[in-house]
Order: structure tokens, then C-alpha cells, then sequence
């Protein structure tokens, strides 16, 4: 926040920073953005809830995202989707109870050559079919 001045205009900026520090934005979190920022609290949680990408809750250990873009589902990713949602007994965008394995979608990750693409704690897996995903998560799994 110093680094922009305490600008208002820095809200977007400064929660991508906080929960880049923390995995995730708790109401204290943003709370204290918005003081901070003196931006009204119910406009610091629009922007929390608007954007895909910010989470009110704790990551698991580890993430799966699948994107979810044109060329990835033209490829399959609806049937990855499902056979995750199924394997791991949740849905897009929850954790596992024991706090293994968040699953995510993306719109898309810029891979679209490589389609479908996972990303598997963040790094890219292109032409990924459903026994690498499966075999992925098992290994998560035993950790």
C-alpha cells in the first residue's frame, strides 16, 4: 500500500498482494485494505466477490485448475472436470475436507496449443488426459 501511496486506485493491486501473502482474503484482510485505502468496505468486498480469482477461504495444499477456455473444452476439459468433481467428492471452486486439494477452473491460461491444459499447483500440463490428472491427484493423495 505505501508502495502506491495508500491510492484508492491500488485496490485491486493491494488484495492481489495480500493474498498472494496469505492464500486467500479473510474479513480481517480486507478489513484492513480498505481502511487502509479508505475505500468503502462494501466496494473492497465487490471486487473480492467479482473477481474469479480472489478466494475467502484457505487453499488446500494443493491446486488443480483446469482451464476451461474454448480450444481446452473443445479438447475434453468438460469430462476432466467431471471425472475431478467425482475422484476428489467435490466441486469446481471447494477443497477437499481433509484440506489436500482445491479444484479450480480457469477461462483460460494461454496454452491453447497444448490443449487440454491442467495446472497442477500451478505449473502447466498440456495434452493432459484423464489417467495423468487421475494419477496426479492419488499422488497428492499419499503425501
Amino acid at each position: 500500500m505505501r508502495k502506491n501511496g495508500f491510492a484508492r486506485s491500488a485496490l485491486i493491486e493491494t488484495l492481489h498482494t495480500v493474498q498472494s501473502s496469505f492464500g486467500f482474503l479473510d474479513d480481517d484482510a480486507i478489513k484492513f485494505v480498505a481502511e487502509s485505502l479508505r475505500v468503502p468496505l462494501s466496494q473492497a468486498y465487490g471486487v473480492v466477490t467479482f473477481y474469479h480469482y480472489f478466494s475467502l477461504k484457505p487453499p488446500g495444499k494443493h491446486t488443480m485448475t483446469i482451464c476451461a477456455g474454448t480450444a481446452c473444452y473443445i479438447k475434453g476439459t468438460d469430462k476432466l472436470i467431471a471425472d475431478a468433481e467425482k475422484h476428489l467428492g467435490i466441486q469446481v471452486g471447494q477443497t477437499t475436507k481433509n484440506g489436500q486439494t482445491s479444484l479450480m477452473t480457469a477461462r483460460c491460461v494461454g496454452a491453447c496449443s497444448r490443449a487440454p491444459v491442467v495446472l497442477f499447483d500451478g505449473e502447466v500440463a498440456g495434452e493432459v488426459n484423464r489417467e495423468q490428472m487421475l494419477a496426479q491427484l492419488e499422488r497428492w493423495t499419499v503425501e
